[in-house]
């Protein structure tokens, strides 16, 4: 088939279709082992943090480096990558991708001190950027017919929001009975799968013609998306008054608005007005990013009062976690395969987000001494399907309907989202947490006459370490409210078009060539 016909095959209107792919749904299996990897990988090392510190003895202060050297590599060239992706081969850099990453993750986990594993983790982050949006783009090139797009997705999404929770149960049970190290190896095994598969059932991806890489863009989106990072970075450990957080915000606004007027003069832009003007794609990125900062408060905070307040261990904090897996793996595929092709993506996502809200909400009754059935299961079980519903219809909306040769740089715009959800809700999350904590030891200790004892002060903390959860808590509600009226307002109503019931199949994308890379 001729990249003409292939082009118009993709738009529609032109008879005799590509066939699909025979071997689709193995290599649905490979992009579905990549992106666990990397999903694994962002919240896999947060347990394994207090040992790797221990072992090759470096402070606090310079522990946070760790996760912000992976988070800035990544987020600052997701859309380089995902462009790049576009012109030289999606197999090629998803290959690359998979390679790079198992081999820093190797150097990672052999790591004799801390400026090694810390190269190694902004090495992880470079080839991260390369993998998650090729892999995502052959998804999307890869399944057109709106049935088999919608099971894919529903599978995608359920690993994208539910990898971070296995994450967690696979840190404590690698860092407890093998090594810290085990965390970073144990991606060996995942990229040998996807690697192998990769080289036996994708095909070379046909380049787009033509295309150029707008450099200027390229300059502008990377430094602005790093000094955004940087700054929210910063501002979990340093607070927000230090130039080093100020200064690089608003930085990097003036970066990114600056992109987004190049945008729309450059020839060759890096991304392509047309894709994120679209109003579904547009809320559905928007989506990503805000479910994204929610839910580090979820996470993180919900870990901790599970391991400082209730004193679970590391391996049974996330078992606990197993049911909102469970939930978010059902609710994605049931939002892209029944709900989806009905009634469109914006009444599943106003429901997700309102899901979201309910789970927060009765989060915030947790005490001292909480129970798991009566205070934690419930929360968990309606924020995993409000998980499953957004993130797998968000992921697809963002994709759907894209020309072929912007395929790369439209799932990178999906996990620049998130990437930034997660920046953002790291630093502005933890600032709040700490000081409600602050705030209410100050109040109770003030209140008190004479010197506290040691049981008292010690109360007085275990309730304040609480208060700080479920103040997070409480913003998580109002960012996630105002996430179902933006994005339900931006969203147009009804199916994605050609997805309707009874729809044709969508025409086949830019078919693969038959040479092997």
């Amino acid at each position: 088939m001729s990249e003409a016909n292939a082009q118009g095959a993709w738009a529609g209107g032109v008879p005799g279709q590509a066939e699909p792919d025979p071997r689709r749904w193995l290599i649905l299996v490979v992009i579905a082992v990549a992106q666990l990897m990397i999903v694994l990988d962002l919240t896999v090392m947060n347990l394994a943090l207090p040992s790797a510190q221990k072992a090759l003895d470096f402070s606090n202060v310079d522990r946070q480096w760790v996760v912000t050297a992976y988070a800035l590599s990544f987020g600052s060239l997701l859309l380089f990558c995902g462009r790049l992706a576009d012109l030289v081969g999606r197999k090629r850099m998803f290959l690359t991708g998979l390679t790079g990453f198992a081999v820093a993750s190797a150097i990672g986990g052999a790591s004799v001190n801390f400026e090694m594993l810390v190269t190694a983790r902004a090495c992880q982050g470079v080839f991260a950027a390369m993998l998650a949006p090729a892999a995502l783009s052959l998804l999307t090139t890869t399944f057109t017919n709106p049935k088999e797009r919608g099971k894919a997705f529903g599978v995608y999404g359920a690993i994208a929001g539910a990898g971070a929770a296995v994450g967690l149960l696979l840190g404590g049970v690698l860092t407890s009975y093998l090594s810290w190290r085990w965390c970073l190896y144990i991606n060996l095994f995942f990229a040998g799968i996807a690697i192998t598969g990769g080289a036996l059932w994708l095909h070379k991806q046909q380049k787009t013609t033509g295309g150029k890489l707008d450099i200027p863009g390229v300059l502008l989106v990377s430094s602005g998306v790093f000094c955004i990072v940087y700054g929210f970075s910063n501002a979990a450990t340093h607070g927000w008054s230090t130039p080093s957080t100020y200064g690089f915000l608003a930085v990097g606004v003036v970066l990114l608005v600056a992109f987004a007027v190049w945008q729309g003069r450059a020839s060759h832009p890096l991304l392509p007005p047309r894709v994120v003007l679209d109003r579904n794609r547009g809320a559905a990125y928007l989506a990503i990013l805000i479910v994204g900062a929610g839910l580090f408060g979820i996470f993180l905070f919900l870990t901790y009062y599970m391991q400082v307040s209730l004193a679970y261990s590391p391996v049974i904090s996330g078992l606990a976690f197993l049911p909102m897996v469970a939930c978010v793996a059902v609710a994605a595929n049931v939002a892209n395969i029944v709900l989806l092709p009905r009634i469109g993506p914006k009444p599943i996502v106003i429901v997700a987000f309102l899901l979201l809200t309910g789970g927060q909400i009765w989060l915030t009754r947790i005490g001292v001494r909480g129970d798991y059935v009566a205070d934690i299961l419930g929360p968990l079980m309606i924020t995993g399907t409000g998980m499953g519903l957004l993130f797998s219809t968000a992921i697809n909306t963002g994709t759907y309907g894209v020309d072929p040769q912007d395929a790369g740089v439209a799932s990178a715009s999906v996990n620049t989202g998130q990437q930034l959800g997660g920046s953002i809700g790291t630093s502005l999350l933890n600032t709040i947490a700490a000081s409600a904590t602050t705030a209410y030891i100050a109040s109770h200790l003030a209140s008190l006459h004479g010197r506290p004892s040691a049981a008292i002060l010690h109360q007085v903390q275990a309730a304040a370490f609480v208060h700080g959860y479920t103040t997070v808590f409480w913003w998580c509600t109002g960012l996630f409210v105002a996430g179902a009226v933006i994005c339900g307002t931006l969203m147009r109503s009804g199916p994605l078009q050609g997805m309707g019931p009874g729809a044709a199949p969508a025409p086949a994308a830019v078919t693969e060539e038959s040479s092997a890379v």
